[in-house]
């Protein structure tokens, strides 16, 4: 294990038991492959944007990224490449 000094306690014993083995997923594969096409979608990066928008909003997305367990950005990538796609549309 890599030293952590900025870790607390609680955080220590985590990565500890982490490094263990002692985590297993239980995700199934279906689950799986969801985040697989996540991680496929925010790995593919070819441009940055800025953009502007209401706070409220940003943090909504980033609850709702939270609970996908996602970074927001991922999400929001994900919403664009959807739209684009055709999978989302406008009301």
């Amino acid at each position: 294990m890599k030293k952590n000094n900025h870790l607390d306690n609680d955080e220590k014993k985590i990565l500890e038991s982490l490094d263990k083995g002692e985590w297993v997923s239980d995700f199934d594969r279906t689950v799986k492959k969801k985040y697989q096409e996540y991680a496929k979608h925010s790995l593919n990066k070819h441009k940055r944007i800025n953009i502007r928008m209401a706070e409220r909003d940003l943090q909504k997305i980033k609850i709702n990224a939270l609970r996908e367990g996602i970074p927001y950005q991922s999400l929001i990538s994900m919403l664009i490449h959807k739209f684009n796609e055709g999978k989302i549309t406008l009301k």
